[in-house]
């Protein structure tokens, strides 16, 4: 009569076998398109976990921050500019001028968003920066602000092996089907509406 532990062995004994055909057939190399969208928080979390792990493989890094501005009272600074801006191999770019609520000024908007994508343009264009991360670009594509034919335009003319990190809400359907990768981040509960502010290590 079987045990407990045999029957356990038994069933991780099938499930490695499944796993390991998987990763058999799993022999492609390729640069790859990330989209992190939804509305939970961690979306530029996880995008900046990827850079830690991109350095530790020895690879450069790119980062384009859009929206976000640096050092504001309704923007400050982040804590991975921060750190990640100052290591070697990062080339980090922040490319905004704060929330469209804070500017409130449309022409402003898309002019800093198209100067922005010309920063972008030339991360992308470089094969020797591995991975490049675009953070909330999600919004400069649903706001009409940047045309999302260009964008997908670019990012398919990038370097064979080049990884790319998009992070935002709504991301567009054009731009999920593009992508090789999608998680969809969800808001199940929040601090904030506790009435918290962000808190400096784990928002900022």
């Amino acid at each position: 009569m079987a045990t407990d532990a045999s029957r356990h062995a038994a069933r991780m004994a099938k499930k490695k076998a499944v796993i390991d055909a998987g990763i058999a057939q799993a022999s492609l190399e390729k640069g790859l398109l990330l989209v992190l969208t939804g509305n939970g928080k961690g979306k530029s979390s996880s995008a900046f976990g990827m850079v830690a792990r991109a350095l530790g493989h020895g690879m450069k890094v790119g980062v384009a921050q859009f929206i976000k501005g640096r050092g504001t009272q309704a923007c400050p600074s982040t804590g991975e500019e921060a750190f990640f801006g100052r290591q070697p191999g990062v080339e980090w770019h922040v490319l905004g001028e704060g929330f469209t609520w804070d500017t409130q000024n449309l022409e402003r908007d898309i002019a800093t968003a198209r100067r922005g994508w010309d920063v972008a343009r030339r991360l992308l264009r470089d094969p020797g920066i591995g991975l490049v991360v675009l953070d909330e670009l999600t919004y400069l594509l649903s706001y009409g602000w940047l045309d999302t034919s260009m964008v997908l335009a670019d990012l398919a003319a990038r370097p064979p092996m080049q990884h790319v990190v998009i992070t935002g809400r709504a991301a567009l359907p054009a731009l999920v089907e593009a992508a090789d990768t999608v998680s969809d981040v969800i808001d199940v509960k929040h601090a904030y509406r506790a009435g918290v502010k962000a808190q400096a290590g784990v928002d900022l």
